[in-house]
């Protein structure tokens, strides 16, 4: 089993009065001789989660927003880390696929081989408009990021390559650079509907679940996870291929349930600096159902119930502390990696 954070931003991040402060004096000119507190509590934190067990390291981005650019952060901070995998969010129709290609080619030389791209289709017509993009509906977005996938590995693996599409047109394109690895940069994506889940089948390594919308109580949710598995098993061995499967859980831990409940998921819904209604909504209390909350052993079983089902990546939704990075490691990610090799 992997395990995963997220980069402490303030659009991907809950619980962090660091990010918090950092959020609201974003306008602002820094004091002299200090650098933003979303990469020194970044580092700080993924430093000590490097040292911890955890090996991969997800950078979203907003581009419309306060949030330090993905690929400058990744670049300041994955660059100086031994085991994280920098996996790096990227909207197709907002940046040109040669210079991704570019750019991830530069970062997993930087990073020793060790970065990956979050394909992110994207919703934000605003932040697209603004930043020079167009956003997508129904066939087309997905035609679009195939395309832009296909130019990815094709400058990554040639010389030259030309690709004339509907979407993108690259004549004689080349990179002077390759990855650090034989093995190009891993794909990950996130999809809920039928089409999407076909996507993903036929251009990604690795699918981050979605919760089943339905789902009340942790076996409703084991349930919908294997169904999804099965499912995207079947559509990938259609197109000759295999999936991995991620899930992204809030892991809290606590003397019990109820304890680590309070400590965690309580104290960000009562707090002052209470983030926007979205995230909680939308992208944490789904994670909290998944059984990932409680004591350690009641974690630690629950986390092997995935792994049995075939979930090969968790990406811990967690109050982003250093101190939180160790306990998961030694609580968590210790007992997993001693169980793979009894």
């Amino acid at each position: 089993m992997q395990f995963g954070l997220y980069a402490p931003i303030p659009m991907a991040t809950v619980g962090s009065p660091e990010i918090v402060l950092a959020a609201a004096g974003a306008l602002d000119p820094l004091p002299a001789g200090l650098r933003d507190g979303q990469f020194e509590h970044g580092l700080e934190l993924l430093q000590a989660a490097d040292a911890s067990g955890f090996s991969l390291c997800l950078f979203a981005e907003r581009h419309l927003g306060s949030d330090i650019a993905a690929w400058v952060l990744a670049s300041a901070i994955a660059s100086r880390l031994n085991n994280i995998r920098a996996l790096v969010a990227v909207h197709p129709g907002l940046v040109d696929p040669v210079m991704i290609a570019k750019l991830s080619a530069s970062l997993d030389r930087v990073c020793k081989g060790r970065m990956a791209l979050n394909v992110v289709n994207g919703w934000f017509d605003e932040e697209f408009r603004m930043f020079g993009g167009e956003v997508l509906a129904g066939e087309p977005r997905y035609a679009r990021t195939a395309e832009f996938i296909a130019i990815l590995r094709g400058l990554w693996a040639n010389e030259k390559f030309t690709h004339a599409g509907d979407h993108f047109q690259v004549e004689a394109g080349r990179l002077l650079l390759k990855p650090a690895s034989p093995a190009p940069p891993e794909i990950y994506s996130v999809s809920r509907g039928d089409r999407g889940r076909d996507f993903i089948a036929e251009h990604c390594d690795w699918w981050f679940i979605d919760y089943p919308k339905t789902a009340v109580e942790v076996a409703d949710v084991l349930r919908g996870i294997e169904d999804a598995i099965a499912d995207m098993s079947g559509r990938a061995s259609r197109f000759g291929r295999k999936v991995r499967f991620a899930l992204n859980p809030f892991v809290a831990m606590g003397e019990s349930r109820q304890a680590a409940f309070d400590a965690t998921i309580e104290r960000i819904l009562t707090a002052e600096e209470n983030p926007d209604p979205r995230k909680i909504t939308e992208r944490m209390m789904p994670a909290t159902r998944a059984g990932c909350i409680g004591t350690p052993s009641e974690v630690l079983a629950q986390l092997r119930r995935f792994e049995s089902i075939g979930i090969e990546l968790i990406l811990c939704k967690m109050i982003p502390t250093a101190e939180n990075a160790r306990l998961i490691g030694a609580e968590l990610i210790a007992p997993m990696n001693a169980g793979a090799h009894v």
